[in-house]
């Protein structure tokens, strides 16, 4: 008798341990999902991919929210149809990303929240009709206008079209308003006259009239009013008239003296280098300053008496000598790094400068180029003659490259940029007139390297490089052999595909 075999019982399941994993699988996952969030929260990257980079904040700017020790806030009142509008609030989101929690911005229709706004505008005493920002930090506030947000063309309006914003200075003007805020006192800059300098404006005006026509007629009203957003205020300085630089001048401009100061005056300028004093100085080559000449030459700089000039080709066989000079921002100083390898023009006559650091070295002087002019330019001695033949580069007699036109000094500074350390500092530019009104280009750049030449006078280096966002058009220029390589393409080529294409099919199917 055969016995069959009972069939194996199957194993039981077990619930607890299969509970076990379940409860460890959504632990794991909520770990997981926590760690994502925090991560995404606090260690988080913004990337600005548009063409113009319209709303990508300068290191200047994310220096600045960075140094702030309390919660700054700032208060937008904006109608939904100004041209800046949508362009401010995107910007200020950046701001806020920036500032990690130390900027609440509140938005306000004046239109829509007539209340909120009214209650506002008398806490902050604003008289303005014009759409603004009140910015409030530490008990201080400040307004900026909508007007000084923006450059707005206003020509299309009679044909129909809308305001245009030729250039959007939002960053600018908005720092601008939190370094005053931040600093609370502003700090004074020495603008030294008497050797007929470009007049800053009439100090005592009789009228506001008069006021406005000053301004407007001061050559250099443009470099002013952007040093003066820097948290600056100018103030003429007639060392004639002192017996010594104030004591609350910790830096001093000097823009194309026209005459040679005197001894006196020298006397002056040497003690307050010598007292850690910090010294901006843009030469006009033009101009006979000895006494200059021999301060900065014993400082290991030689102002030599040359003109840059280079030949440039304008035509097939034309070639014409150029004395406008380009120049070449160089990456190695805290001055020009934001700007490394940015060409700019410098209007006017230019002058080449020799450093000589070995001669200066013991007495702890440290001497950097900041601006060389491009290939091709050479320093010609003698630049008054009217002999084509003699304004030629001669190797024996003129300044071949590098050709410096631009330089700092430092005395009792540290190389190490981490390190703050007390020292006497001079920025020298072997060209006047490029900051001048008429020579100011769109793009800036001369603006630029002025105001970081100011902030590292100042020791204020974190505050070095930010600029205004100029709206490009997108535009494609086509030679001649391009415009009948693209009139092939769209005569020929585009049809024959299609065509090529449904013969196969044709030829298929038929087969």
């Amino acid at each position: 008798m055969e016995t069959v075999a009972e069939p194996a019982r199957p194993k039981g399941i077990h619930r607890f341990q299969i509970g076990l994993n379940v409860v460890v699988q959504i632990a794991l996952l909520l770990i997981l999902a926590a760690m994502v969030n925090y991560l995404g929260f606090e260690h988080y990257r913004r990337w600005d991919f548009s063409r113009d980079h319209k709303y990508a904040l300068s290191d200047k700017t994310k220096q600045v929210l960075k140094s702030l020790k309390s919660k700054l806030r700032i208060t937008v009142f904006f109608s939904p149809n100004t041209p800046i509008s949508a362009d401010v609030q995107s910007l200020l989101t950046e701001y806020q990303y920036a500032a990690k929690g130390k900027l609440d911005v509140e938005h306000i229709d004046p239109e829509r929240n007539l209340s909120r706004a009214k209650e506002l505008f008398d806490k902050y005493k604003v008289v303005s009709d014009e759409n603004l920002l009140v910015l409030d930090y530490e008990g201080r506030n400040k307004t900026v206008k909508a007007s000084e947000m923006a450059d707005v063309d206003q020509s299309g309006m009679g044909m129909g079209d809308g305001p245009r914003v030729t250039a959007f200075k939002g960053e600018q003007a908005i720092t601008s308003a939190i370094i005053d805020l931040s600093e609370a006192r502003k700090n004074t800059i020495g603008y030294v006259v008497g050797h007929k300098e470009p007049p800053l404006g009439s100090e005592k005006p009789p009228t506001p009239m008069m006021q406005q026509q000053e301004q407007e007629g001061s050559p250099i009203s443009v470099l002013k009013t952007f040093i003066e957003n820097e948290n600056v205020k100018l103030e003429e300085l007639n060392l004639f008239n002192v017996d010594a630089v104030p004591a609350d001048v910790k830096t001093v401009i000097i823009v194309g003296p026209q005459y040679d100061f005197s001894d006196r005056e020298m006397q002056l300028l040497r003690a307050f280098w010598n007292k850690q004093g910090r010294i901006l100085l843009l030469l006009d080559p033009a101009a006979k300053t000895p006494r200059l000449d021999a301060f900065l030459n014993e400082l290991g700089v030689r102002v030599n008496d040359d003109r840059l000039m280079a030949m440039v080709r304008t035509g097939i066989e034309e070639m014409a000598r150029v004395r406008d000079v380009i120049g070449r921002f160089l990456p190695d100083s805290p001055i020009t790094k934001k700007l490394a390898d940015v060409r700019a023009p410098f209007f006017g006559g230019t002058c080449s400068l020799t450093l000589e650091p070995d001669r200066v070295r013991a007495a702890g002087i440290q001497l950097q180029p900041l601006v060389q002019a491009e290939k091709g330019y050479w320093g010609e001695v003698d630049y008054n003659s009217d002999d084509p033949a003699k304004l030629q580069f001669d190797p024996k007699r003129d300044h071949g490259p590098p050709l410096n036109i631009a330089v700092s000094i430092e005395k009792g500074g540290s190389g190490d940029e981490r390190v703050q350390a007390n020292s006497s500092r001079i920025v020298v530019v072997s060209n006047a007139l490029f900051v001048q009104d008429q020579a100011l280009t769109q793009d800036q750049q001369a603006l630029d390297f002025v105001s970081a030449s100011i902030n590292w006078l100042m020791s204020r280096e974190q505050l070095i490089g930010i600029a205004p966002k100029v709206p490009k058009t997108l535009t494609f220029a086509l030679d001649p052999n391009a415009l009948r390589n693209l009139r092939w393409i769209v005569l020929i080529l585009m049809p024959l595909i299609p065509a090529l294409i449904g013969s196969a099919v044709w030829w298929k199917r038929r087969a």
